[in-house]
């Protein structure tokens, strides 16, 4: 065992000694060592109850014989750093988290690993963890939120941050705001509809690293408990068996992940971490796949903010397994390889039938014979922008209009707000990337005032930042190259026509190419909006989003 290299032998002494001072007995330290690393804080509320997960957790390590210990990792909430220079500090966590499990997983030599994550970057960035470290490992996340309720409906954050969209513009009175602000997330929980959090948790089952029900059994529910004993028992079979995450998540997974991003209409954010964590596994995932996949895989879940239902239902209805199933009866997944359940994906899903049919789309009756998610490529997008078709109005799937230019976030709330942007606008919000943020900040803000303003039927908006899994309209993020790299997005200029059609995964906007060229030539970097810290180490290694912007050293360096 790896832990042997801190607990046997004379040479250890020393090592065993600190154990002594640990409290651990020599029964403890005969077993393998499983390290649980846990998002635990008390600012996040999708994290507020992973010290019960954890110590579940505990109790199914130790009934299998494992001697569990826990360790952190750092946890962001999206919602509350929303808005302000604190979305700056969202995303690059993702690879603080990765590099410090990474750590202390090494240091200490641990046996195997469960991953204890819930909210938007602690699941990719444990997942990036767990395919470096490549030892057993398993997740269990804290599960999602119950929905609100207002006035009747059920309803969820996303639905709260349009309020506020629809307050700015006297649509509701500052009563009804208070209504949806007390009322819209009841519990503890990720955000309650198909945001990047649920995202991922749910694709962690897809990619077959959590147990059934990972994603969608709601924080408050018992079996959630259940779930995470299971997960500390289920570790110690891993290590028997010697089965690692570079096992489980190879190529097939991937595919059957991106294929499963497709059915349920995950948030865009999964194109980001999909290709991080297949990065660290050593797996070459081209964004250009996810529009192969989306055209043979039909969309069968419209949860909000695409629709009106949640995780709770999509639990109720079955949960992932029941949509893999329903995928499955078109022979679109690989079923013959291994997962952290210690059987085959085909295994796994096997009897696992769609209980209710309007939540998950029979595949017979799709909401759309594609995907739910789209790339985008063309003259203003070279590389790649990335768009949540799944939740686009239909008349919104083409548009053409004139482009509203921003150099950031704050300058389009403002414009949005105050009735400067129009039916018909495209607006435009640049030097939001990975480098020129720094931090790729999420745009929900603007979206969602869009939104609740009224206009989301009739305004587009383009970014090379990216967006809330709680976004919806024709929003088209992660356009590359970005604007502080030179990309075509820093040339658009006021009133330049854009033209948008998602069937045909295109992005131009209406330019000469000599006008083009002289605006390329005309133009100069901006100075970094940063210069110290983390942020400015992490805009000197960050690479483009359409790589899923992961960390690399400059060439020449």
């Amino acid at each position: 065992m790896r832990s042997d290299n801190v607990k046997k032998g004379a040479g250890q002494a020393p090592h065993r000694s600190l154990f002594n001072a640990l409290g651990y007995t020599k029964e403890e330290m005969e077993r393998p060592l499983i390290g649980i690393v846990s998002s635990y804080n008390e600012i996040v509320p999708g994290h507020m109850n992973l010290d019960k997960i954890v110590n579940a957790v505990k109790m199914g390590v130790s009934m299998a014989g494992g001697t569990p210990i826990v360790f952190p990792a750092i946890a962001v909430c999206d919602g509350i750093a929303m808005g302000h220079i604190g979305m700056k500090y969202s995303l690059v966590t993702r690879d603080l988290i990765a590099d410090s499990t990474e750590c202390m997983a090494i240091a200490h030599q641990f046996d195997a690993l469960v991953m204890v994550p819930n909210c938007d970057k602690n699941v990719p960035g444990l997942l990036m963890a767990a395919a470096r470290l490549n030892v057993p490992t398993i997740f269990v996340s804290g599960g999602p939120m119950l929905a609100g309720c207002v006035q009747g409906e059920k309803t969820s954050l996303s639905s709260l941050f349009e309020a506020v969209g629809a307050h700015a513009a006297g649509k509701i009175t500052t009563e009804e705001l208070t209504e949806f602000e007390e009322k819209a997330c009841p519990s503890c929980g990720s955000c309650s509809g198909m945001y990047t959090a649920n995202s991922m948790n749910c694709l962690t089952e897809a990619l077959g690293m959590g147990l059934q029900g990972n994603g969608t059994i709601p924080a408050v529910y018992s079996e959630r408990l259940r779930l995470a004993k299971h997960a500390g028992m289920k570790i110690m079979e891993l290590l028997e068996k010697d089965i690692k995450p570079r096992d489980i998540m190879n190529e097939k997974a991937f595919m059957n992940a991106l294929t499963v991003d497709m059915a349920l209409g995950c948030s865009t954010n999964s194109m980001l971490h999909l290709p991080a964590i297949a990065h660290e596994a050593g797996v070459e995932l081209n964004v250009d796949i996810a529009n192969e996949i989306s055209a043979r895989t039909p969309n069968l879940c419209h949860l909000a903010p695409a629709g009106h239902t949640y995780i709770e239902q999509l639990n109720a209805a079955g949960g992932v397994y029941a949509v893999m199933n329903e995928l499955n009866k078109k022979n679109l997944l690989n079923t013959d390889i291994i997962t952290a359940t210690g059987k085959t994906v085909g295994e796994n899903i096997e009897g696992c039938i769609n209980l209710n049919p309007e939540v998950i789309r029979p595949i017979e009756n799709p909401y759309s014979e594609t995907g739910g998610i789209a790339i985008l490529r063309g003259n203003l997008a070279p590389d790649s922008g990335v768009v949540k078709r799944s939740a686009v109005a239909p008349e919104m799937l083409v548009h053409e209009g004139p482009a509203r230019v921003f150099d950031c976030e704050e300058d389009a709330i403002t414009a949005i707000k105050t009735g400067k942007i129009i039916e018909g606008d495209v607006v435009v919000i640049r030097y939001e990337g990975p480098k020129g943020g720094p931090g790729m900040r999420e745009m929900l803000n603007p979206t969602s005032a869009i939104a609740g303003m009224g206009l989301g039927s009739s305004v587009a908006l383009i970014t090379d930042g990216r967006f809330s899994g709680a976004s919806r309209g024709a929003s088209i993020g992660h356009v590359c190259p970005e604007a502080a790299v030179g990309g075509p997005i820093a040339l658009v200029q006021e009133g330049d026509i854009i033209q948008i059609n998602i069937p045909e995964n295109k992005l131009d906007f209406v330019i000469s190419d000599e006008e083009l060229a002289k605006r390329k030539a005309a133009w100069t970097p901006r100075k970094p909006q940063v210069t110290s810290g983390y942020l400015a180490r992490y805009a000197h290694m960050v690479t483009s989003a359409d790589r899923g912007a992961i960390l690399e050293m400059p060439k020449g360096e």
